[in-house]
This record gives C-alpha cells, sequence and structure tokens, in this order.
C-alpha cells in the first residue's frame, strides 16, 4: 500500500484480552511492515506465560520487537520505552513508510506519540524501599503514605494503579514536590504522523475472553512459571496481575481456586483502566476486533485525508 511521502505509526490499543495482536498482525502484513510492542510486561524476557506474551508462530510471522527486550532486574519506564520506541522507529523507517504499534500501556504509547514531561531521576534506595514497603503492606499503605506528603496527587491520580503511586510516592520523596509539579502538558514534535484505532468488545464478551485466557494460562504452566520466580517476587516488575496473586498462594494466604479467580477479578479491573485510558484520547477511532476490513478501509481513508494537524 502506498503510505505517501510522509512517515506513518499506526496504532493499535485497547483493553487485554480484546485481541490487538491478531489485528496487529494482520495490518502489518498488509503493509509488509513490523511491529513495535507498547506492552509494560512483555518486554520482560523472563515472562511469558502470565503477560499473554504472543505465540512463537506469531512472533514468527511478522518480526516483533520490544517483547522479551528487557530483564524484570532492570528498571524500564515509560522513558525507556520512549527512547527504544524512538531509535526503532528511526531504523525501520529506513525501510518501510508504515509501522504498527500495538499494546495496552497507554502511557507507553503516550510517551512516544507526545514525549514525557523531564521528572528528576529517584535515588535506587528510595525506590526499593517504597517497593518493599507497597510488597509489605499493600495498596493502603501506598495511599496512607501520599497522604502524609502529597495529598492532592490522590485527588486527580490513578488511585488503584501501584505503579503510578509508587512513582508518585518516591518524587515527592526524592525531591520534595509533587510529581504534578513536573507535569508542563507540552507535547512533543514528532516527524511522523500516527494514526490510532482502538478495540473493544460487549463487556461480557471481553469477560468472557479474560476468564478463558487466565484458564487457558493455567492450563500452560503458569502455576510453574510463577514459582520460578519466587526468589525475584519483590521486583517492581513482578507487582503485577497474574503473579502477585499466584505469590499469594504460594505464600498460603489464599487457596489455588481463590487466586486464580483473584487472577480474573484483577485482570477485568485492569482492563476497564485500559478503556478508561484509552477512551480519554479522542483520536482513537473505535471498532470491534472482528472488523478488520472496516480497520483497514478507516486507515487508508485517514491516510488520504490527514491534514498534516490532528493526525487524520
Amino acid at each position: 500500500m502506498d503510505m505517501g511521502s510522509i512517515k506513518t505509526v499506526v496504532v493499535v490499543g485497547g483493553p487485554t484480552a480484546v485481541g490487538k495482536t491478531s489485528i496487529a498482525i494482520e495490518l502489518a502484513k498488509s503493509y509488509g511492515t513490523e511491529i513495535i510492542s507498547a506492552d509494560s510486561r512483555q518486554c520482560f524476557k523472563e515472562l511469558i506465560i502470565g503477560v499473554a506474551r504472543p505465540t512463537l508462530e506469531q512472533l514468527n510471522s511478522v518480526p516483533h520487537h520490544f517483547i522479551g527486550s528487557h530483564s524484570i532486574h532492570q528498571k524500564v519506564t515509560a522513558a525507556t520505552f520512549e527512547h527504544y520506541a524512538l531509535q526503532k522507529t528511526e531504523q525501520l523507517f529506513k525501510n518501510n513508510d508504515v509501522i504498527v504499534m500495538v499494546g495496552g500501556t497507554g502511557l507507553y504509547i503516550k510517551a512516544f506519540c507526545e514525549g514525557l514531561d523531564e521528572i528528576p531521576d529517584v535515588p535506587e534506595d528510595i525506590r526499593n524501599e517504597i517497593v518493599e514497603h507497597y510488597f509489605q503492606y499493600g495498596l493502603n499503605w501506598l495511599h496512607d503514605e501520599l497522604n502524609k506528603v502529597d495529598p492532592h496527587f490522590l485527588t486527580v491520580g490513578e488511585t488503584k494503579n501501584p505503579h503510578r503511586l509508587m512513582r508518585a510516592l518516591e518524587v515527592v520523596r526524592a525531591t520534595g514536590h509533587s510529581i504534578l509539579t513536573y507535569r508542563k502538558g507540552i507535547k512533543a514534535e514528532r516527524l511522523y504522523r500516527v494514526i490510532k484505532v482502538a478495540l473493544d468488545l460487549p463487556k461480557n464478551d471481553l469477560h468472557r475472553n479474560i476468564n478463558h485466557r487466565v484458564d487457558q494460562m493455567m492450563e500452560e504452566g503458569l502455576l510453574e512459571e510463577v514459582q520460578s520466580l519466587i526468589p525475584y517476587q519483590h521486583i517492581n516488575a513482578l507487582q503485577t496481575v497474574g503473579y502477585k496473586e499466584l505469590f499469594d498462594y504460594y505464600k498460603g494466604q489464599v487457596t489455588l481456586p481463590d487466586a486464580v479467580e483473584n487472577i480474573k477479578v484483577h485482570t477485568r479491573q485492569y482492563a476497564k483502566r485500559q478503556l478508561t485510558w484509552f477512551r480519554k484520547d479522542k483520536e482513537y477511532s473505535w471498532f470491534s476486533p472482528n472488523e478488520v476490513q472496516k480497520i483497514k478501509e478507516h486507515l487508508k481513508d485517514a491516510l488520504v485525508n490527514y491534514d498534516g494537524s490532528s493526525g487524520f
């Protein structure tokens, strides 16, 4: 397909278990291009089953990037992804007019499209102490600590997302200032255009997909995968759905059926937060995952009518 002289990134967003991978592969094949994953968990080489990494067949069908590219022992943030993805797009644009980016980590996609505010580095000892305390005392501890030093964040931030809360707490402890003071809201200029599509399903269908996926993960050996990671359960990358619930099982805090049910509940809650994030961005056009042809036609029209300012 002729994409014109301006380089283009097609973003495919949406909640977990909605079918993003299949759509992204279909689009990448039709454009003869490659895929950059915007997933904050699939980038870790030690995590396979619990993060629903694409199958080997899928990975071999189209070149993928930022999957299994880092270790859980490395610090990976939205800034890490922004740097990685900008370098990778520059490299891929040498041979491709279009690149497909797919993932459910909205902050990573936002960082790539708009840039990030510059927030001072946080010393490792502060970060490690916060992670350790969160691991011991949970979400309520994070809320209490933030309420002491940055109560305003709790009124505007994501109060159920431990990663956001830990980030806010570490910044205020390291700098004495709220993370909100570093948010300038100025978008970086990019030399490519971005066209965003997002996928959604009726709530019952999405929940059915999520429940089926969790059962499938257990059949594929998620319990054994988590067991092998017990020595590293304190690491920030493992404070995530699908792992922390089974760590609780191994610690004798819950039964295995309850742990599996907790994964399903927490994944459904995570999908709801993802949908809330993506719906706030009005540049996304929404489709069902079974509307492949409709998505292709939309992208074709968007490229023809692109005016150089809005992404369309």
